[in-house]
């Protein structure tokens, strides 16, 4: 008869926490489901607006956590779990959570200032906390570069608060600056009228501002000039790689030399 009770128990219990369990499951997944879609539609919706897309995207992150939240939430009150006992909980909890989390708030409040400031946005090409690369997306806890070799970073945004930014996005042209040296005993004239057509006929140099070639140092074995041309941010390595490729290529033809670095030794 013990045996029969605890049987039938069992399976009274089982009955009625198996459905539950179920049903938490349920709301968790299809909740979780209807939260993305509805992060997404809100993308769509604010993607009509002004908005930018840097904002936007640390938006959807946010709206997509809350809604995540409230996923949670119901779940645990299908499981028979006092919500507002589990609030009241987490408040009680807070202070813990706070000091364990900490760098995970500075890097929400560390997003706010980059969404509001906007010191870089999506697509920007940037140079942070020791990495290039362009931005994926801002989250409320990071932000994602891709790498110029395809590779993802992920850093917490109070890193890139707490460092220096060089936004290569922020202006629509850049300078390419190049230092070219060449022997003592070449013709200086000759050499910088042949920079100088470099920079003039290589494709996609700007002719304003205009180049400049200059003598820029006399070092102990060349004399250096300053090779300073201006292109739009899409053309920079292309227009970098072309002149280096036509400097070499020139001066062999003008038989100009391209001094290797010499090292005096001393006999005494």
């Amino acid at each position: 008869m013990a045996d029969f009770f605890t049987q039938e128990t069992a399976i009274s219990l089982l009955g009625t926490y198996g459905i539950r369990i179920a049903g938490a499951l349920l709301i968790f997944f299809v909740g979780k489901k209807i939260a993305l879609w509805l992060s997404k539609l809100f993308i769509k919706v604010i993607g009509k607006t002004s908005l930018d897309e840097t904002t936007a995207s640390f938006l959807n992150s946010a709206v997509y956590i809350i809604l995540l939240l409230l996923v949670v939430l119901a779940a645990l009150g299908t499981l028979g779990v006092e919500t507002t006992s589990f609030i009241a909980l987490l408040g009680a909890m807070g202070l813990a959570i706070g000091m364990a989390l900490k760098d995970s708030f500075s890097s929400i409040g560390a997003g706010l200032l980059i969404v509001f400031f906007k010191p870089f946005k999506v697509k920007d090409l940037i140079e942070t906390a020791g990495v290039l690369g362009h931005v994926e997306s801002i989250n409320i806890f990071s932000t994602i570069l891709n790498t110029t070799d395809h590779k993802q970073i992920i850093i917490p945004n109070s890193k890139i608060v707490a460092d220096s930014i060089i936004n290569y996005s922020a202006k629509s042209i850049r300078r390419v600056d190049l230092i070219f040296g060449i022997s003592y005993e070449d013709d200086l004239r000759k050499a910088k009228k042949i920079l100088e057509e470099i920079a003039l006929s290589t494709p996609k140099v700007l002719k304003n501002p205009s180049p400049l070639i200059a003598v820029l140092a006399l070092n102990n074995s060349s004399v250096d000039f300053a090779f300073r041309v201006w292109v739009k941010n899409d053309d920079y390595w292309n227009v970098y790689f072309a002149i280096n490729e036509a400097v070499k290529l020139r001066f062999d033809e003008e038989k100009i030399t391209i001094p290797y670095p010499q090292i005096t030794v001393s006999n005494k």
